[in-house]
């Protein structure tokens, strides 16, 4: 008998988990888009050869990764009047959070708005400067209180 122990199994990330990687790489995945000019496919397939995404809801990543590009001036309209400078003058990382998080806000609604606001300020918290997930709470909240207007006041109602 040997004296070294059984090596532990790994733990199952948890849905939430998974969906926080997807974010995650969604966002860095996103920024290359703006930055390189790149096919989003090609990034895609870049990301997936070049990163373990097995605790990643790879469905969700799918869906930030095509569904913002596809939907980005939608997106960018949508927030944009929320903004205290010109959507151009944004962060690269300040203006892919607002995007995955408008994406969700609006094409989500799944998922509660408190979520969605919740995850992107952690994205720029772990992405972006060091205030910017202040300015991102506020963009998402104004905006969530035009998209979401039904699911916050049922919520005030409780």
């Amino acid at each position: 008998m040997s004296d070294t122990p059984a090596p532990k199994k790994q733990k199952k990330p948890s849905l939430t988990e998974m969906r926080r990687a997807a974010r995650s790489f969604a966002l860095q995945a996103l920024y290359q888009w703006e930055m390189s000019g790149n096919a989003v496919a090609d990034i895609e397939l870049q990301f997936r050869m070049d990163n373990d995404m097995s605790g990643t809801d790879l469905s969700l990543f799918n869906e930030l990764l095509h569904g913002v590009p596809a939907n980005v001036a939608e997106l960018d309209r949508a927030y944009e009047p929320f903004l205290d400078r010109a959507l151009d003058d944004l962060d690269p990382i300040e203006r892919a959070v607002l995007r995955i998080g408008s994406f969700e806000l609006i094409n989500r609604i799944v998922v509660p708005y408190k979520v969605v606001i919740n995850e992107s300020v952690d994205l720029a918290k772990i992405f972006g400067a060091t205030e910017s997930h202040k300015y991102v709470n506020g963009i998402l909240d104004k905006l969530a209180a035009r998209v979401r207007m039904t699911e916050i006041n049922a919520n005030r109602g409780k």
